[in-house]
């Protein structure tokens, strides 16, 4: 099966030197202070998600709970992998802003009529935050990219 994965310059997709240098160019950007910053905050708001139901007080409605038990988790442990293996997983940094939008909505599609204001409120602003760092988490890579596309720019033309 190895075999067929080969390139023909003889390297496996995991080690071709294109997707190495990617990986390594996303590495570095893992290790800027705002990438650190908006990985512990992106799983601060995972942890805080996934307690909220107790903190604010709507234990009571079991979907919710369930519902930000679960996100809050998963949000929880997609951050963890961006601090500890940016490179592997930016692929998948455009879920975290869809956590964010599923937070701010979440309570009219599941139970539209019942939701007590408080958890209305825990939500929009916690899925605000989130949509936030997870928006951070998705250009971060583009950022570095677009500076170094404008230096290579200014070098050619000076």
């Amino acid at each position: 099966m190895r075999k067929v994965v080969e390139t023909m310059t003889g390297h496996t997709m995991s080690t071709h030197p294109d997707i190495a240098e990617m990986r390594a160019k996303y590495e570095l950007v893992a290790e800027t202070p705002t990438a650190k910053v908006v990985a512990g905050l992106t799983f601060l708001a995972g942890l805080y998600l996934a307690v909220s139901p107790w903190i604010v007080g709507f234990t009571g409605f079991t979907t919710p709970t369930v519902n930000n038990l679960v996100t809050g988790i998963a949000l929880a442990f997609l951050a963890l992998a961006f601090a500890t293996a940016y490179g592997r997983t930016h692929g998948i940094a455009w879920v975290v802003p869809l956590i964010g939008l599923w937070t701010i909505v979440s309570h009219w599609v599941m139970n539209p009529h019942i939701a007590p204001a408080a958890m209305i409120w825990n939500n929009v602003a916690t899925g605000i935050v989130i949509l936030a760092l997870g928006l951070a988490a998705v250009f971060m890579g583009s950022e570095r990219k677009a500076r170094k596309t404008r230096e290579v720019r200014d070098v050619r033309e000076h």
